[in-house]
């Protein structure tokens, strides 16, 4: 298996949107074309299964 040592970003559509989805060691983020800010989820909280907690704290203090 190959070590993630370094990020690795890659285009995705989504509904008609382009999105930048970065990976690196941390976690991975997701962002719309063209933004800096957007949805970042580390590893740890995938593994321990506060994954969908951190993505709704996320997208509540990003509409405040």
């Amino acid at each position: 298996m190959t070590r993630l040592d370094k990020p690795i970003r890659r285009e995705v559509e989504i509904e008609g949107k382009l999105y930048t989805l970065a990976i690196d060691p941390q976690g991975l983020k997701l962002t719309e074309k063209g933004r800096r800010n957007g949805l970042n989820l580390n590893w740890s909280d995938l593994a321990s299964g506060d994954a969908a907690l951190a993505a709704a704290l996320q997208a509540s203090t990003a509409a405040s």
